[in-house]
């Protein structure tokens, strides 16, 4: 698949220099990335690079959190029973893991609820209010969830069930009528950061109640790599607030991670000195998130919140098996949904993908959305059956909102929810031809075309030469990365192949890359299912590498190396 290259606009000379004045001599490629992303003084340098717990906002900025905090002081004094509810992703299963074992080291009627995928669904479930109220329990604690849950929650308030919501997603036009609802993306809600994920929501409400009732906070922030995980896996911004506490829930994850974490880290054969946001999302969260689309996301909960290691290592052990059956499944489906788009020259021509079959399994259609992105790029959903109806995962590519997208269409749907890049719904089986029809309608009518081709953003333009250790030293400090944050990328023009350039694996390409033809020694590079740029390599013409720096780990020893995103015959040759 081609992609197109946009080099993100530079910092005029003299704004660069300043800065770079002011970082004692700093490299100026890295103080001109640095100015692209709003850090444009020392000050700003400061915060960035040394993330700090006085960085984080004081809770009770946060709409509502004054109504939280009574009502979980007054359930504590009552000795009410308290059940901490959320969903069953990696968001939702580190939400209850944290608030759980933060708020059982001083309370014991406590217990925690996640809802089955099949046959709950998604959010609040009326299933679980019933527990509550069957469970002689007055107080729940959604998180992750619950922000347009407005006909559950009055049916908990009938049977004298509070909510207090804890969520991050966009609400509707009503809000639930809850005893409070914590959500920073309500718009009357002045909380200064708007991005934390749906676990940061509960870890500012445990922040909040900590203060008011003199607890120290330590206890809570040794729960800060439960944080980390729900923010890489959410894919949140990396800014602010969630940057700061990703920083240090990955410091935790290295020095003395949960038990749980341990384990499955053990399991997934990453040994790696240090972990990244990379190793979380791919090692950890598919892991995590195995456990809701086989089975249940209790059983996530369980190994997350095991103190026994050799209990965790039998959990972590289960939860790896439901991941191998989670990709076997993942694969499979996705050969059948790209079958059925090659078969179809309408479908092919489409800019949208809308497809469903009846048995495919719930659980993994959003992985499978994202799957036929990579072959056909553009917003995908995927539907199956489920208890009647059609239910779908959408997915979007970058720079449109999918979420809009199928609001345009919910007269046609029962409930949906979710992001401007990920989404799910549920419709009446008769009306999915009509959904297929119109979803592509409305996104053949909004898209801009450039959107349909994959794009890479880069940072700058760099010389092979200035790869060095002193320039990845400050490059690291960037870290964590993810969206608003993303890990620098680089072009290198004119540069050539060193000769040794080779397929492994599937169709990856080892190569070694010059900057002239005749230097004897150049930087590694690995890319990934480029294989077909094999020919370009062999010609020994020119040509132009898009990449990330990234430290390789072999046999002991660490080099640096490049990740190439792309390749393309230089211009200049």
């Amino acid at each position: 698949m081609e992609k197109r290259w946009t080099l993100l606009p530079q910092a005029d000379k003299e704004t660069i220099q300043k800065l770079s004045s002011s970082l004692n001599n700093l490299n100026e490629t890295l103080c001109n990335i640095l100015i692209n992303r709003g850090i444009d003084d020392f000050d700003k340098a400061k915060v960035f690079f040394r993330p700090h717990t006085d960085q984080l906002h004081s809770p009770f900025l946060m709409k509502d959190m004054d109504k939280a905090v009574a009502r979980l002081q007054r359930a504590i004094e009552n000795e009410e029973n308290i059940l901490v509810y959320g969903d069953y992703d990696v968001d939702g299963t580190t939400s209850v893991t944290l608030v759980y074992s933060y708020l059982s080291n001083f309370y014991g009627n406590i217990s925690y609820y996640i809802p089955n995928r099949y046959t709950e669904g998604y959010g609040v479930s009326y299933q679980g209010i019933d527990f509550a109220e069957e469970n002689d329990i007055s107080l729940i604690i959604a998180l992750d969830c619950g922000i347009k849950a407005v006909e559950k929650i009055d049916y908990a308030n009938k049977k004298g069930v509070d909510f207090i919501i804890c969520d991050h997603h966009l609400p509707g036009d009503t809000v639930p009528n809850a005893v409070a609802v914590l959500d920073p993306k309500q718009s009357d809600c002045d909380y200064p950061y708007k991005e934390l994920s749906g676990c940061g929501v509960g870890f500012k409400f445990m922040q909040a109640w900590a203060e008011k009732e003199k607890h120290e906070v330590d206890p809570l922030f040794a729960l800060v790599d439960i944080l980390a995980v729900s923010i890489c896996a959410d894919i949140v911004a990396m800014t602010g607030e969630n940057r700061v506490l990703c920083h240090f829930g990955i410091q935790k994850l290295n020095k003395n991670p949960q038990p749980g974490f341990k384990a499955m880290l053990a399991i997934a054969n990453n040994k790696k000195k240090e972990l990244t946001v990379t190793d979380i999302v791919f090692s950890l969260a598919p892991r995590i998130n195995a456990a809701g689309r086989i089975e249940s996301g209790n059983k996530a909960v369980e190994v997350m919140l095991s103190q026994n290691p050799q209990l965790a290592d039998e959990g972590g052990n289960y939860i790896d098996l439901q991941n191998t059956d989670r990709k076997e499944l993942d694969k499979t489906i996705t050969k059948e949904a790209l079958a059925m788009i090659e078969a179809d020259e309408t479908l092919i021509a489409q800019k949208t993908t809308v497809l469903f079959k009846q048995d495919w399994h719930k659980g993994v259609i959003g992985i499978v959305a994202s799957r036929c992105i990579e072959n056909y790029y553009r917003p995908t959903i995927i539907l199956t059956e489920s208890k009647g109806v059609a239910a779908g995962s959408a997915r979007s590519v970058k720079g449109f909102s999918v979420y809009n997208a199928i609001e345009e269409c919910a007269d046609l749907l029962e409930q949906f929810g979710g992001h401007k890049y990920a989404a799910g719904m549920t419709m009446p089986l008769k009306n999915v031809t009509a959904f297929q029809k119109k979803f592509e309608e409305v996104v053949a009518s909004s898209i801009d075309p450039d959107l349909l081709i994959p794009e890479i953003e880069i940072d700058a333009e760099l010389d092979l030469a200035d790869i060095e250790s002193k320039f990845y030293r400050v490059l690291k400090q960037f870290a964590p990365f993810g969206p608003l944050n993303m890990k620098p990328t680089f072009v290198s023009k004119g540069v050539y192949e060193k000769g040794q350039a080779r397929i492994v694996g599937d169709n990856h390409l080892k190569l070694e890359v010059v900057a002239n033809k005749n230097d004897t020694r150049g930087i590694a590079g690995i890319a990934f299912n480029l294989g077909t740029k094999m020919n370009l390599l062999k010609s020994g013409e020119p040509f132009d590498v898009v990449y990330h720096i990234e430290e390789n780990e072999w046999q002991g020893r660490t080099s640096l190396q490049l990740m190439v995103q792309d390749i393309k015959k230089s211009k200049e040759s």
